[in-house]
């Protein structure tokens, strides 16, 4: 008989598979062969004789499932402090919007900028991630709203994903805000986004979704539904902003066309939450904008847990809701401000976040043939993640089977060269 013969083994350490809770391994090992997990349990239970190129010891830490933060505007430029001061001085989020703040100030910081700029900008926000175990990102346009700005913002994102040690997801938000040079004329804004600027990204393979904010201040639910049709006949999945800031019922809207993930959700009404259960579309629950914009109507937590219908988590870091670079912050904030269990947080960034981009067969759990994507961390145990604020305890991460430790990340730069933005290994 042939001993079996593996490229990498981890050892000395537990598993938290989050096949079913926490889905732990106590005393466990887990082997990866040609970038995917070949075999894990109970280290009492490897099979005789089996060996490794690379034995890693674990040093009695806990493995998770490489976290995933499922949406982000991480790619931008412009500062947006002056905002949060106001709204500390008692203005609106809506009146900023409406007074030509909001998003439409990142649009012209974000049109101001070159794309090494704006790639050197978004590096050191993607490498606080990386630092705490993130091997997922999904990274949103919708800081451009024209064909050329939309283009560099995709491009910087799959420039990332190409440089540093990251999958990147990346989401066409066009539809994200009017530009000014579609004042007033929304509709036509629409068709441009329709006929020109989606046709266009997918032709240059820049989009892996679309998305749109369907909200009173952004766009009704009929433009909503006119974007996602032109979306479905290229094959581009669909995610949506819904119910942040009024019930549009944009989430009965995603799940009607079978959308990924409908994302905010704070008036989501009951036949929302029935329509996402039905079509199996993913809750992605932002603690950080609630918390941020001070928010006091929480998304429907308990409607959503009876229903069964599966919650993520996701940092939303965006330069004026959620100037946040934290998955380790959004899990205490999904338990503090959301009452998540630590359960259903860590599995909000692992499997239920994999679904919300529609890799559940790719990644998110610790199985036999998913991707080895994991993160190792110095902790008691799985609970302790979304216990600490502030504290990070991640010792590094797997990426297709490619050990990094966290300290390469930390500090900013100090994971990557400064002048090629190319990842030292």
């Amino acid at each position: 008989m042939t001993a079996i013969h593996w490229d990498a083994l981890w050892t000395n350490l537990h598993l938290a598979t989050m096949a079913d809770g926490y889905g732990e391994i106590r005393d466990g090992a887990i082997a990866v062969q040609d970038g995917r997990i070949a075999w894990l349990g109970a280290r009492a239970d490897l099979p005789a004789g089996a060996s490794a190129t690379i034995t890693h010891d674990g040093n009695g830490g806990w493995l998770t499932p490489g976290l995933i933060d499922c949406h982000t505007h991480i790619v931008h430029a412009g500062n947006r402090s002056d905002e949060f001061e106001a709204r500390l001085n008692g203005v609106s989020y809506a009146d900023i919007a409406t007074s030509g703040g909001g998003i439409m100030a990142t649009v012209r910081a974000t049109r101001a900028a070159s794309e090494d700029a704006l790639y050197a900008a978004s590096l050191p926000r993607v490498l606080a991630l990386l630092a705490e175990g993130v091997t997922t990102i999904e990274i949103k346009s919708g800081y451009g709203l024209d064909l050329d700005n939309e283009a560099k913002m995709l491009r910087v994102a799959r420039r990332l994903g190409a440089t540093l040690p990251v999958r990147v997801v990346t989401t066409f938000l066009g539809a994200h805000a009017l530009p000014p040079e579609y004042v007033n004329r929304p509709d036509d804004y629409i068709d441009h986004i329709c006929t020109v600027m989606l046709p266009a990204l997918h032709a240059e393979r820049l989009i892996d979704a679309v998305d749109a904010f369907c909200e009173h201040i952004g766009f009704t639910p009929a433009q909503t539904e006119r974007v996602f049709r032109a979306a479905q006949q290229l094959g581009l999945p669909l995610k949506l902003h819904a119910e942040q800031l009024s019930d549009q019922r944009g989430a009965a809207l995603t799940a009607q066309y079978n959308g990924l993930s409908a994302d905010h959700l704070e008036f989501l009404s009951q036949d929302g939450v029935d329509a996402m259960a039905t079509a199996g579309t993913v809750a992605v629950l932002l603690p950080g904008a609630f918390y941020y914009l001070r928010e006091t109507r929480l998304p429907p937590i308990d409607a959503l847990r009876a229903a069964g219908v599966p919650m993520a988590l996701a940092t939303d870091c965006n330069p004026g809701t959620s100037p946040m670079t934290s998955l380790l912050l959004a899990l205490n904030m999904g338990c503090t401000l959301f009452r998540l269990t630590p359960a259903e947080a860590l599995a909000g960034v692992t499997c239920h976040a994999a679904r919300a981009l529609g890799l559940q067969a790719e990644t998110g759990l610790l199985a036999v043939g998913l991707r080895a994507d994991f993160a190792l961390w110095q902790i008691e145990r799985p609970g302790d993640l979304a216990y600490r604020i502030g504290g990070n305890a991640c010792a590094g991460v797997v990426l297709a089977g490619q050990w990094r430790a966290a300290s390469q990340f930390a500090d900013g730069f100090k994971g990557a060269d400064q002048e090629t933005g190319q990842v030292v290994r």
